[in-house]
């Protein structure tokens, strides 16, 4: 079980684990040892709330396919379980992630001082710009 927030878990059976061969550089294990981790969480038949599944199949992620499926191939470890605890734990962060509330802006008025500021130093470096002109010879 998996514990995404203090309300939501996901169970055991929501995720499929395939082993794979690691990539690059190995050693004398790197041809015969399956380490690396393809994690698979399918979204649509999750027990997520349905606002929960909303905003992650709305959230713009590479890992994301278009049929609503995450996958998360890890292989930064050596071994086939901390390679599946490291996919759990980054597919934790993704679904804290996409299911944050979005902050709302709000718009501002800028102050009367920086509207002030702003334009004297408008006139200011117009002023310097005209200095910069022809010289008429005396």
């Amino acid at each position: 079980m998996l514990e995404i927030t203090p309300n939501i878990h996901l169970a055991d059976w929501e995720f499929d684990f395939q082993y794979v061969r690691a990539q690059g550089a190995g050693g004398q294990n790197v041809n015969k040892v399956a380490s690396a981790v393809h994690l698979r969480f399918d979204i649509r038949r999750s027990t997520l709330p349905p606002s929960s599944k909303d905003r992650l199949l709305r959230f713009s992620d590479q890992r994301i396919t278009q049929e609503g499926v995450i996958v998360i191939k890890a292989q930064r470890f050596r071994t086939q379980e901390q390679n599946k605890e490291d996919a759990l734990q980054r597919l934790k962060e993704l679904i804290q992630e996409a299911i944050k509330p979005v902050k709302r802006r709000r718009a501002t008025k800028p102050t009367k001082g920086s509207q002030r500021r702003r334009v004297d130093k408008k006139t200011q470096r117009g002023k310097i710009k005209s200095l910069r002109g022809k010289v008429d010879p005396p």
